[in-house]
């Protein structure tokens, strides 16, 4: 491939550069779309990153809108990233999927603390896209220990789930509710309390929280996971 043209940088460079002007690094970048810094610098001087155009738009979209966490942000360009490709034009395979529709495929996406607090509206379309697949849903959820009401670990706070929490040095905890082995959540109904809270996420599993008794009513969800799949 030729030289980038640097007087004429391509979408995915001008992306990068947004995010570079922005405090991100080039190995932040990286990292978010789960690729080598080496890679990024190449959509500057090889002209490449054109698979990573879209994931990237989504990043800057989401930095525009206040979100400054990088967890929360590599969770929308892993989103995002297009499949790479075999000689033969099909989809390459990869260590974990990001599609619902069928058997066995599945989707996820995280906010970090910017994000929850604008509602995590970018996780609601993994909700709605795996209910009308007919799909199931998990959740992580993580808050400071003391607005859980149920003691970690506990059988009624994650039925099934010999290690639904985890505890952290900052005095939170995250904890797992849901997942392949316990047959998840029905995704149908959970779109229902999304759209029921006009696509505010973090209000909708706050509410679940506060309803099922696993939360006290002025809980602050600190970060939220989402997990949706169809069963085999």
């Amino acid at each position: 491939m030729s030289p980038a043209d640097p007087n004429n940088p391509n979408e995915a460079a001008r992306l990068t550069q947004e995010l570079i002007d922005q405090g991100y690094t080039k190995r932040q970048v990286a990292k978010m779309l789960g690729r080598d810094a080496s890679l990024v610098s190449q959509f500057f001087t090889k002209g490449k990153g054109a698979a990573f155009v879209n994931a990237l738009r989504q990043v800057v979209r989401a930095v525009r809108g206040g979100e400054r966490d990088t967890e929360t942000l590599s969770g929308i360009a892993q989103e995002n990233v297009e499949r790479r490709r075999t000689r033969t034009g099909q989809k390459a395979r990869v260590r974990g999927k990001d599609v619902v529709g069928a058997p066995g495929e599945s989707m996820a996406g995280r906010a970090g603390k910017q994000a929850i607090r604008s509602g995590a509206s970018h996780l609601a379309p993994v909700v709605h896209a795996t209910g009308q697949a007919g799909g199931r849903l998990a959740f992580t959820v993580r808050m400071k220990a003391d607005q859980f009401t149920m003691s970690a670990g506990s059988t009624q706070d994650s039925p099934g789930l010999r290690r639904g929490f985890i505890p952290r040095a900052d005095g939170t905890e995250e904890r797992t509710y849901g997942s392949a082995s316990t047959g998840g959540f029905d995704a149908a109904e959970w779109s229902q309390r999304v759209a029921d809270h006009h696509g505010d996420v973090t209000e909708a599993m706050r509410a679940w929280l506060v309803e099922t008794g696993r939360a006290v009513e002025d809980a602050d969800i600190a970060y939220l996971e989402v997990r949706g799949w169809i069963p085999e």
